[in-house]
């Protein structure tokens, strides 16, 4: 969807000449959010704006659906091309769905659609239409109002969306909260979007490809799990930190890693089948489950062995499950904090389907880049 070729800028000041983007070439593909890193003054902002011609290219293209950009006029490509900035940039004379709809109404829009577009876009982002529609920005927080700018910037439906730090201002805990809305409503919408930010951690969340800038050039341009797994050069290496091998349990789920064959037990089962299971499986505990084939209990070894009867009779309660969908961070947490090296795992209705261990966490975070390329 979005393709640069080449794309440099050079600024002349009385100072001197400054590459400010040197050369750029990358794609976005259609329905995929690429970050840009970088320190300050590297060029990540100054190409983002050059694909919609807020700043001039002094050489280079821009294609957009295959389209060279240079051909459109300005006022169409802006139309056209979604926009959201840090400062958010609500015209605070206006309505909340004055704001909204201020593009699809320069686009020719009739008042319906535009009210329409306005309810559905509060909706999906978890504002009450009847309550915000008619309030103006200063009758919102911080948070509200920035969530307002990026459905503001989806407004007229345009396919490529740029951001501009868009969640740099708004406090940790609420900016988690419209990051994960935002993913949730790009999966719907499947928009192009490309994204300056500053925060490696917000990167890897967010997007499916990371462009690291250094001196006005592309330093390396991957997927978040490569790019943390296999730095190109040293200063990639040390923008992403020391603790990259841990970032990267954000981009797995206990789903994903956990091995699906793994030893159960019923309560009307005695004690010595749940001892052979575990010799057999070379497991120092095993799960019972109940009908609905959820778990309910763990036998230990050591249970096994001292006691008799049925494993209904003699078992511990299960410490804590882990979702099949829950990110590994989650996982690696709760397995420090119960000071276990295994969890169980399971689905949406509360059944096993698996568990997940240290040692599989381990393999998978070292085996998924054996080779290089």
């Amino acid at each position: 969807m979005i393709q640069l070729d080449n794309l440099t800028k050079i600024f002349e000041t009385p100072q001197g000449v400054t590459t400010a983007a040197d050369h750029i070439s990358m794609e976005v593909p259609t329905g995929e959010i690429c970050v840009l890193l970088g320190p300050s003054g590297c060029g990540k902002t100054t190409t983002l704006k050059m694909i919609n011609r807020l700043i001039t290219p002094t050489s280079g293209r821009v294609l957009i659906n295959g389209e060279d950009t240079t051909d459109i006029d300005t006022v169409t490509l802006r139309r056209n091309i979604g926009y959201v900035i840090q400062q958010i940039g609500l015209f605070p004379n206006m309505t909340i769905e004055e704001n909204i709809s201020l593009v699809p109404k320069l686009m020719g829009w009739d008042v319906k659609r535009c009210h329409q577009r306005a309810k559905d876009l509060l909706d999906m982002v978890a504002l009450e239409p009847n309550t915000f529609m008619k309030r103006f920005p200063n009758e919102l927080s911080g948070g509200q109002q920035q969530r307002v700018g990026v459905i503001r910037a989806l407004a007229a439906d345009a396919p490529v969306l740029l951001m501009d730090e868009p969640f740099g201002a708004i406090d940790p805990i609420n900016r988690e909260v419209i990051q994960d809305e935002f993913l949730k409503m790009n999966k719907e919408l499947n928009k192009t979007i490309m994204f300056v930010s500053h925060d490696i951690d917000e990167a890897v969340k967010m997007a499916n490809k990371i462009a690291i800038f250094r001196d006005g050039k592309l330093e390396q341009y991957s997927s978040p799990d490569r790019l943390l797994a296999q730095p190109e050069t040293d200063f990639v290496a040390d923008f992403v930190g020391n603790d990259r091998t841990l970032k990267r349990l954000q981009l797995a789920t206990a789903g994903e890693v956990m091995e699906t064959q793994v030893p159960i037990v019923k309560a009307d089962e005695p004690l010595t089948q749940a001892a052979a299971k575990m010799d057999e499986y070379g497991h120092g505990m095993i799960v019972m489950v109940n009908k609905q084939h959820q778990p309910v209990g763990i036998i230990t070894k050591e249970m096994a062995a001292t006691k008799r009867g049925l494993c209904g009779e003699h078992y511990a309660g299960v410490p804590v499950v882990m979702k099949h969908d829950q990110e590994l961070r989650a996982v690696v947490s709760k397995m420090f904090a119960f000071d276990t090296s295994w969890l169980p795992v399971v689905d949406a209705d509360g059944r096993l389907c698996g568990e997940v261990s240290q040692r599989g966490i381990t393999h998978h975070l070292g085996a998924k880049y054996q080779t290089k390329g």
